[in-house]
């Protein structure tokens, strides 16, 4: 059996940084993917955008990841012996099943041209990473792709547009990373249901993919239980492995002098966990005891998501340029530092420091 899969999300570690952010391990400041080797992670998932800048080139925040800045986060973390994991949103900015904005650049394409640009983009990105060295041992074509991606026309009711587009960018993973492993991600990894559903109206384009990945987050999505049996349901139905694409739980409620913050008091109480350090790491430990446990040795890991993103209020999920792109009303705050796996000052949190022993 292969290595079970630890790995972590640090998309926004270059944004970070830029805003100050150090990170420590028992007191000694340190190279954060040196910290994340120490402990075993293995693979780190990184998002890549298409554009993410407004027509007159401001960025839209959140890390900026553009080709420029996943290539120099990609080059430290294969430098470091890390593995990546490369996720297309095939979007200017957040891919969701809420949104799948279509990149400014794709804006009139349709039907085989759209298609090509999927082609293209996925096939020459990834031939600019391997020329700097950075080959993925995984690729993510879309993210969160419930509702389909690209919108309107790879809407999951356009399903037939939607298997078309993903036949784009997997032939193109194909042909220039063949050994890489070929990702498809949905949200809300405890909904059976959905899962068949889904999985059942691609079975006739006989789309060529390796995992199936899932968004898990136990403040909303439900309990372990419900998670595993849907794992176990779909590996073993379509023959695929499965693993955890996306996952966090808060280690405190307190908002750490952030604004927007996702986990609340109110979410605590869904987990079945405490808000604390020790409630973080019980809660990894026995996601990776669930997923391990999948039959037939289908669970093969589990990606962190953004735990490196402590409470900078700079560092926010978007700007105002974001904001107006999204036409998100939402309010742009730093929404994930409490549930890091740094504490507010950047030290690892137990769940990091003894992520060795799950």
């Amino acid at each position: 059996m292969s290595k079970f899969i630890k790995g972590m999300d640090l998309s926004t570690l270059l944004e970070m940084e830029r805003c100050g952010a150090k990170y420590y391990d028992h007191g000694q400041e340190m190279d954060i993917l040196d910290i994340m080797k120490k402990y075993d992670v293995d693979t780190i998932r990184l998002r890549l955008w298409n554009d993410p800048k407004s027509e007159s080139g401001e960025p839209y925040g959140a890390g900026n990841n553009d080709l420029a800045e996943t290539i120099a986060i990609g080059k430290r973390v294969t430098d470091a012996g890390l593995g990546v994991l490369l996720n297309f949103h095939y979007s200017d900015f957040w891919a969701d099943p809420g949104k799948q904005i279509k990149p400014k650049a794709w804006k009139s394409l349709t039907g085989k041209e759209l298609e090509a640009a999927v082609y293209l983009h996925t096939r020459e990105t990834l031939k600019y990473l391997k020329n700097r060295g950075i080959i993925p041992a995984m690729v993510q074509v879309g993210n969160e792709i419930t509702n389909g991606f690209l919108w309107p026309d790879g809407h999951v009711k356009n399903l037939a547009a939607m298997a078309g587009l993903l036949q784009a960018g997997i032939y193109a993973v194909k042909e220039e990373c063949p050994e890489a492993r070929i990702v498809l991600h949905l949200d809300f990894g405890t909904d059976a249901e959905l899962y068949e559903r889904w999985f059942d109206a691609i079975e006739p384009f006989d789309i060529d993919y390796d995992i199936i990945g899932m968004s898990y987050y136990p403040h909303w999505n439900g309990g372990l239980n419900l998670l595993l049996d849907n794992m176990n349901r779909v590996s073993q139905k379509y023959g695929k492995d499965v693993m955890i694409a996306e996952t966090s739980i808060g280690y405190t409620t307190d908002t750490l002098g952030c604004t927007g913050l996702v986990f609340t008091q109110e979410l605590e109480k869904n987990t079945g966990y405490p808000a604390t350090e020790a409630g973080q790491m019980q809660f990894l430990r026995d996601l990776f005891e669930t997923v391990r446990s999948v039959s037939g040795g289908h669970g093969i890991g589990v990606f962190y998501w953004e735990p490196a993103w402590l409470p900078i209020p700079a560092c926010t999920w978007a700007n105002a340029n974001g904001c107006a792109y999204m036409n998100d009303q939402v309010e742009a705050g730093n929404s994930m530092a409490n549930q890091a796996l740094f504490d507010r000052d950047g030290n690892a949190n137990a769940a990091l420091l003894n992520l060795k022993q799950m």
